[in-house]
Formats: C-alpha cells, structure tokens, sequence
C-alpha cells in the first residue's frame, strides 16, 4: 500500500512534516509559514539537562510545539498518540495508512541506517513522514533528505522507541480536521507575538537573557572545568546550532524568509525590512559556529580566543533583543 504523497526536502524536520502534510490535503502552506506562525523560534540554555555529557543548548521550542500551535492558529485539529507496546505502535500506523492516511513520527537520530555515520547520534526529536508500506517495508518521507527513503519494520520500531531524553515512546502523529479556509493574517500576528515574547523573557534559561548567560560561561569555563571539558561544551553548542534538528543560524534564515512571506500578506514593508535584518543576525550566528568550532578543534590562532566567541554572542543577544522588541512594535 502506497499512498499518493509528494516529498519536498525542507531544512528543518518538524516544519517539513507539519509543511508536506498541509500540502497533502490541499493547503499550500511553505516551512516558514509554519516556523512563523507555530512560533518556533527560541533560544534556551539547559544545564540540568545532559546530552552526550554535555549541556543542552536549543534554538528552537520544544518538539511537537510547532504543529500544535500552528494547528491552533489556523484552526486545524491534530491527532496525537504515544505506545507502551510496539506491536499496538505498530498496528495503529499501519491502520492509518490502509485508510490512506500518511502520518508524522517523532524518532531517534542514532539508529536511522539512511543518515551519514557523523550525524547520528542520540537525539530523539527527529521527525518524519510514513506514506505507505510494502510487505515488510515502510516508506518513508524525511523531510531533511532529497529524495525519499524506506525503513524496515525493525528498524521503523528501534527508531521509534528510541530512549534516553525525548524518547519518542512510538509517537504518531496526524491532522484530523481542517476549517474551508486557513486564516493566515491573525495567525501571523499571533505567532510574532509569541515569538517576541519567548526571546524577551525575564527568565535566565530562555531568549537573550540565556544567551548572555552563555556568553558569561564561556568566559568561566576554562578556568573552572578546563580546556577539554570547555571544547566538548562549545562542540555542543555548535553542533545543536548547526549539525541537528534544533538549528542556530539555519533557523534565523527559516525566520527571516517567513517575516518576508508574512510582510508581503500583511501589506507591512516594516516586516521586510526586519527580514534582512534578521538574515545579518543569521550571518553573525554562522560566524559564531566558525570561530567557536576553530576553537574546539585546536585551529585557532587567537590567544584570547574564548573571551572573543563570548563577546560575538553577547552582540548576538544584544542585536535580537532590540530586533523582538522592535518586531513586537511592527505587529
């Protein structure tokens, strides 16, 4: 059984799901769109939180956030479930598929067999598409792949319930209900807004107070954990900006197509012009994984070269709290 779904690469697995499958049942709404309006921006810092022995750094909300407020906003309802039992998991995709029906998945990265050796790793909110099934093979829509791939059951399931944090625990997810119309205008407001709000926070693990929070670190930890554990930190960093699903610099780009996208529907040339604006602060984050990767890698030939990657993200954290706050004065 297959199911008539067309797969478009995306740079961001969430919004290339929530993206494909509006598509599939008839409204054409691009990632940034989604991005945007399911207010998938953020940055946050998670000390208490390890990853591979190291802080958790996200420049994103957390997963499934996306899809559910963008659902909200635009008034589709979504269906979700997770599973104790791999054997219920897996009867309940393939039920949705013989009713035609392609579904999102959340899986671990590590045992996905398609993806390059030095991406896999154990991060478990990677998302996916699942549009048919032949004998003992799925089929499979990863939106951050060219061209489609396939999975066996086996494989499907040891992805599926992954463990360790954000273990997916098989879920499936799906939209079940749409309005004749998608209402784009108020939506956009409403996820700017939220947007603006996330990255203003008074609170030090979230937005540009984290930011600055990092910055300070960066300065400390040499002294107080030393160059290797300091490196691996910095490695994460980089890594979750630029490598995996939680995109840095790559998200900054998503932003800044949608406030395009957003100021051409609502007829507001201040949103274009905050566009470009957020395309330099995506340029300033790309420079940051650079020089920090020059550093944890032993190629660079700063001597002070720590205190000088803190600085650039303290310019970063300064330049997006004026861009949100004056991004909240444009809606």
């Amino acid at each position: 059984m297959q199911i008539d779904f067309k797969h478009n690469q995306s740079a961001h697995c969430e919004n290339g799901v929530v993206s494909n499958l509006m598509k599939h049942n008839g409204f054409e709404v691009s990632e940034p769109m989604v991005f945007g309006i399911g207010s998938g921006l953020l940055f946050s810092y998670l000390p208490f939180i390890k990853v591979d022995h190291a802080p958790v750094f996200t420049y994103r909300v957390l997963p499934g956030l996306i899809f559910n407020r963008f659902a909200k906003r635009v008034g589709v309802k979504v269906k979700r479930e997770k599973f104790k039992n791999p054997k219920v998991a897996q009867e309940r995709l393939d039920e949705n598929l013989k009713k035609n029906n392609p579904v999102g998945l959340q899986v671990g990265v590590y045992n996905l067999i398609y993806f390059p050796d030095e991406y896999r790793f154990h991060f478990n909110a990677h998302n996916m598409v699942v549009y048919g099934k032949d004998k003992d093979t799925y089929l499979i829509s990863d939106p951050v792949m060219e061209h489609t791939t396939t999975l066996t059951t086996k494989q499907l399931e040891k992805v599926r319930f992954a463990k360790g944090a954000f273990a997916p625990k098989g879920h499936i997810y799906y939209p079940v209900a749409f309005p004749e119309k998608l209402q784009l205008e108020k939506a956009i407001v409403k996820g700017i807004k939220h947007t603006c709000r996330d990255m203003t926070a008074p609170v030090p693990i979230v937005g540009v107070k984290a930011m600055k929070w990092v910055a300070n670190n960066i300065r400390k930890w040499p002294k107080k954990l030393g160059a290797k554990h300091t490196n691996h930190y910095l490695g994460q960093i980089v890594r979750m900006q630029e490598e995996i699903g939680t995109g840095g610099g790559g998200f900054r780009y998503i932003y800044a197509a949608f406030l395009q996208e957003a100021g051409k529907l609502l007829n507001n040339d201040e949103l274009l012009v905050l566009s470009k604006q957020m395309t330099e602060i995506g340029d300033q984050w790309r420079d940051f994984a650079v020089d920090a990767s020059r550093i944890y890698k032993n190629r660079s030939a700063e001597n002070d070269g720590y205190n000088k990657i803190a600085d650039q993200l303290d310019n970063i954290a300064k330049r997006e709290e004026l861009f949100f706050k004056t991004l909240k004065k444009a809606v």
